[in-house]
């Protein structure tokens, strides 16, 4: 499945991310762990989920991989924002912080993805997810390649 390429040719990446949001279509990946993305502009993307037991490890809190997950999506879709009609990304490297423990208890959790800086061949941003009141639950910095399709 490719929603890019099913948003229609010629279309920029925030074109493609805003057809995205009004048809309310969701990625496997976003099927698989219930969030969604519900906000884009121009080098900012935010993805709101609420974790649930199905996403919990032995230990007894939400898997570090939930946290990984909606933090690179708003990366990735806050760089998605920025590309051309002819261009793709992918993403090259994403660095983690966990600052405190998520539970079922939490609620919802938003991941809020901003460009740094982008250009030609590479892109750079940072999200954070936090909860309703603004608590910091993780954040991350990532690295991005972009490229011609």
């Amino acid at each position: 499945m490719n929603l890019a390429a099913e948003m229609g040719p010629g279309l920029t990446g925030l074109e493609q991310l805003r057809a995205l949001i009004a048809s309310g279509g969701r990625p496997p990946i976003a099927e698989t762990l219930d969030f969604r993305l519900v906000q884009v502009d121009d080098g900012f993307a935010v993805f709101e989920g609420t974790p649930s037991l199905s996403v919990y490890n032995p230990i007894g809190m939400v898997h570090g991989g939930y946290a990984a997950t909606l933090l690179d999506s708003a990366c990735g879709c806050a760089v998605h924002s920025k590309l051309s009609a002819t261009q793709a990304y992918s993403t090259l490297e994403l660095k983690v912080a966990y600052h405190k423990a998520i539970t079922k208890d939490t609620g919802l959790l938003r991941a809020e993805g901003r460009v740094l800086s982008f250009g030609r061949r590479a892109g750079f941003s940072e999200a954070k997810l936090v909860d309703r009141d603004g608590k910091l639950y993780a954040s991350a910095t990532s690295t991005l390649i972009v490229m011609e399709r």
